[in-house]
């Protein structure tokens, strides 16, 4: 992988892609389900055509490990879980988006690869290549424990450190059979918000948004939709910045009111919530006649963080004195 005057050569062979015609390898389970694909959740998701534009897009805000694969194909099953692994537990400092290319063959022509799989490193919306064909065990533990830092590091260099958000998964079968007792890590997701949730893991953030507003046109108290919807306003509105140029906006033009509420996002993004609070209520003491934008967007804000988080408390707080 190259970018600018950086080299990286993990020695991954360049060796003849994978037939996707071999049938012997081919299973019927779903990904998650007992002798399925490794399933997505948490930083790992499942896109398509149609979200893959907000996909490059995203890779502006945080840098993206985009894997070209067919689920279905049990011999890619060991590379899609050391990367899954590898990537969550960056906790956020990057994404890994999954794409079956046998069910989307218009992005494999796309990316000119023969067939599965094929790794490409997203910063900034430009791909670069990583991987052709099977690694060795020795390549893929090289993948995982040098290739996923050194993206992380050339996204930082380039201005892009802000955190990808968590997703709700599907529980493995292996999953499922442990302790009855034992509680879920994570709640699953309501009925009511699985579209919304789909689109959201699938990059189309803007198609969350509408379809969590559906949610909350149905049932107005239902918080979890209120701050999942919000979680996906902000990554639809920020998704086509550049963050260096936000940053630099905001240090030029610090009385314009775009400009704040532009590295105030980014500031979210990244999960520096003090930092946003912080400046857009700074930038209101000062700027009383810009109440209603700023207000608007800190009450979006206020959804994110857990309800007891004490920097919501002072800055609900120091709100309410700036408004009164």
């Amino acid at each position: 992988m190259a970018t600018g005057n950086q080299q990286f050569q993990p020695g991954v062979s360049l060796a003849g892609a994978v037939d996707l015609g071999a049938i012997k390898h081919q299973v019927d389970a779903e990904p998650g389900q007992q002798g399925g694909a490794p399933a997505a959740g948490g930083y790992v998701i499942d896109t398509s055509s149609a979200g893959f534009q907000a996909v490059m897009q995203t890779s502006a805000t945080f840098p993206i490990l985009l894997l070209l694969w067919t689920p279905g194909d049990d011999r890619l099953f060991p590379l899609a879980k050391a990367l899954g692994d590898a990537v969550n537990a960056q906790e956020g400092k990057v994404q890994l988006a999954r794409i079956d290319i046998a069910a989307e063959p218009e992005i494999a022509q796309a990316f000119r690869v023969q067939g599965a799989p094929a790794l490409f490193a997203l910063i900034g919306g430009r791909p670069m290549p990583v991987l052709q064909g099977l690694p060795s065990a020795e390549e893929l533990t090289q993948l995982t424990d040098e290739l996923i830092p050194q993206v992380i590091t050339l996204a930082q260099q380039s201005g892009i450190t802000g955190t990808a958000p968590y997703q709700e998964g599907t529980p493995s079968a292996s999953d499922q059979e442990g302790d009855a007792d034992t509680p879920a890590s994570e709640p699953a997701v309501p009925p009511a918000h699985e579209q919304a949730n789909r689109l959201a893991q699938e990059g189309d953030f803007e198609g969350a948004v509408a379809a969590y507003d559906q949610v909350l046109q149905a049932d107005p108290s239902d918080a979890l939709a209120a701050r999942e919807r919000a979680k996906a306003l902000l990554l639809a509105r920020s998704a086509q910045l550049d963050v260096r140029v936000v940053r630099q906006q905001a240090a030029d033009k610090p009385d314009d009111v775009e400009s704040q509420l532009a590295v105030a996002d980014i500031d979210m993004i990244g999960g520096q919530i003090a930092d946003a609070f912080g400046r857009l209520l700074d930038y209101l003491a000062g700027h009383r006649d810009q109440m209603e934008p700023v207000r608007k967007r800190l009450l979006e804000f206020f959804l994110i963080p857990e309800a007891n988080d004490p920097r919501l408390k002072n800055a609900r707080q120091r709100l309410a004195t700036l408004m009164y």
